[in-house]
């Protein structure tokens, strides 16, 4: 578990650790701002392509060879990423890299709900949330300390080896889990899925002031092709092997769970786009001040994840999870208030206590989900998790982006000045955040203490043997 938490930790980490090298590859490389976003853009496309087909695939292969497939194509995105002479090349690169990132978050997923027993799993899952929801944070603070003293290769020539570290060792202690199982692959369901997540992640990542119809039709085409994906799956269940089995969605919690990690999720990434945007164009600071400032929230998170794993353990998970909801709330309402002086102290405690708020969610709410599902749906459940974080991550950024360009271009037009209806744009994005975090309140409130039943492949219910027992 150690390895793959190290291991799901550096490929997730790349996901926005090019978000501060857009500049940089700008002049580097001769392109444009909005085809420099793409460095980002085409790794989220690819996880949110890839990733619903990785419950399938995680069936049918063995631990060690779903591990060494990620960990090695990872390793020859990075490396062509780090030598690219050309922006194509580099583009190629990180479609690799995120080809194999797709792969190891559900693995590592699949295996913790596998081998570790439900006593322990909080505190394993503790661990986890380092990999899965610091990784993304702390991204764009390590791309801020190099690239203070390097160019942005030195962001895949760094990681290159540590990479090749852990895939040796990885190799050589990892342990077969289970017996892969055999059945064909449905490739319409495969196209569908790839195409249908694919454009509503793009769709939604093209949302800006002015800007709107082509975003909004494709990510339109994007749905439908899910809903096609969805009709697919259903027929499939009966008459042969679904790539996303979704009779996981049958049990209550687990789609409590699902909801309420992603509405987290998005707020979650929606402050990660804005204050950013805030220190640094409104309040004049350097991108690397900007990653220390963020830095202590990120760090806390990491930090307290075992901590609040094994109070999971303990007394179970909503002890948690409602208190957290309401500190997530409670940091974006913070937020609504920031001014062209609000405090550097005030801005740390706020994301701080965002941060904070969201260990003590996510640990609780994978473990209570994925725990309500049966043992041969624990690779579904995880696919659908990683496929609706990069959802709702690209669903986040397009809401923020789109809220606060349509305020500032408002007011602009009425007379006030730039920074004024930036300011009230920006804050009006918190508001809108603030809003969606209390539908988290309201799900961690009908969330139960701990996975008291599993749903069986027919639907139907059966109490966990441990818990009856007790």
């Amino acid at each position: 578990m150690r390895l793959l938490v190290i291991a799901t930790f550096v490929v997730i980490l790349n996901e926005t650790i090019m978000i501060n090298a857009i500049p940089r590859l700008m002049h580097d490389l001769e392109v444009t701002e909005r085809a420099a976003q793409w460095v980002s853009t085409a790794f989220m496309l690819t996880m949110a392509a890839v990733i619903p087909v990785t419950g399938w695939f995680l069936q049918r292969v063995t631990t060690r060879r779903a591990y060494a497939l990620a960990m090695g194509i990872f390793l020859a995105g990075t490396a062509l990423s780090a030598v690219a002479p050309s922006f194509a090349v580099l583009l190629a690169g990180r479609i690799i890299q995120a080809g194999g990132t797709a792969v190891m978050m559900p693995l590592l997923m699949t295996t913790l709900m596998t081998v570790v027993p439900e006593r322990d799993r909080g505190r394993v899952m503790g661990n986890v949330t380092l990999a899965i929801s610091v990784a993304p944070a702390m991204g764009p603070v390590i791309s801020g300390l190099v690239l203070q003293i390097a160019s942005w290769r030195w962001l895949f020539v760094l990681v290159l080896p540590i990479a090749g570290v852990v895939t040796w060792f990885g190799l050589r202690r990892l342990e077969n889990i289970g017996e892969p199982e055999t059945g064909s692959i449905d490739w319409s369901s495969v196209v569908f899925a790839a195409l249908g997540f694919g454009s509503l992640v793009y769709g939604l990542s093209r949302f800006e002031a002015g800007t709107v119809a082509t975003p909004a039709l494709i990510t339109l085409a994007g749905a439908a092709l899910i809903g096609l994906f969805v009709a697919r799956q259903l027929w499939l269940q009966q008459h042969g092997t679904p790539l996303l089995d979704l009779r996981i969605l049958r049990s209550g919690t687990y789609t409590k769970g699902l909801i309420l990690m992603a509405v987290a999720f998005l707020a979650m990434l929606g402050s990660m786009m804005l204050l950013p945007l805030y220190l640094q164009n409104l309040r004049g600071l350097s991108p690397l001040a900007t990653g220390l400032l963020v830095m202590p929230g990120g760090l806390a998170m990491g930090v307290l994840g075992p901590v609040i794993g094994r109070l999971f353990d303990r007394f179970g998970g909503r002890v948690l999870v409602i208190p957290g909801s309401i500190g997530i709330t409670a940091a974006l309402a913070g937020f609504t208030q920031i001014s062209a002086a609000t405090p550097y102290w005030q801005l740390l405690a706020l994301h701080i206590l965002l941060m904070v708020s969201l260990a003590a969610t996510f640990t609780p709410v994978f473990t209570l989900a994925l725990g309500a599902l049966p043992e041969d749906l624990y690779s579904h459940g995880s696919s659908m998790l990683g496929t609706l974080q990069q959802v709702a991550a690209a669903l986040g950024t397009a809401l923020v982006v789109t809220v606060m360009a349509s305020r500032t271009t408002a007011l602009q037009a009425a007379g006030t000045d730039a920074l004024t209806a930036q300011l009230d744009g920006m804050r009006l994005a918190f508001v809108v955040s603030a809003a969606l975090a209390v539908i988290v309140i309201v799900t961690a409130v009908l969330l139960p203490n701990r996975s008291s039943a599993h749903v069986e492949t027919d639907g139907t219910e059966k109490p966990d043997p441990e818990l009856v027992e007790v």
